[in-house]
């Protein structure tokens, strides 16, 4: 028996469960000691929960965007898959189709936004 056999298994378990342990274990910690100055500063426990709140203003169209851009993506693969069968084009064009539909999802979901905030000054 090699060592490799080993010692894979051994590394490929430490780094799948270690590595994901370890960055929430350095998360929760984070996020404790700076709450933890905050209060050492003199802000109280009311205060420090108000100060987070306001720091996490939701995008109100979070799901417009994810809707956008999961429906450019979509049809990048469809796209990319017709043009792979129809035409027998190389998979390399595949990412490229992914990337521009994406890109346009992006776009979209921008002009969508700026003229919802255009109409929203106007009245």
């Amino acid at each position: 028996m090699d060592i490799s056999e080993t010692i894979i298994p051994i590394m490929g378990i430490i780094f799948g469960l270690g590595l994901p342990a370890l960055i929430v274990y350095w998360s929760i910690y984070t996020r404790h000691r700076e709450r933890m100055r905050l209060i050492e500063k003199g802000l109280t426990a009311d205060e420090v929960k108000n100060f987070f709140k306001e720091e996490k203003a939701q995008n109100p169209y979070r799901g417009l965007k994810f809707g956008i851009i999961l429906l450019f993506l979509g049809a990048g693969i469809i796209l990319a898959n017709l043009m792979y069968d129809v035409f027998e084009l190389s998979d390399g064009y595949t990412g490229g189709f992914l990337i521009l539909f994406l890109g346009l999802g992006f776009l979209t979901y921008y002009l969508i936004i700026k003229n919802k905030e255009k109409k929203s000054k106007e009245l």
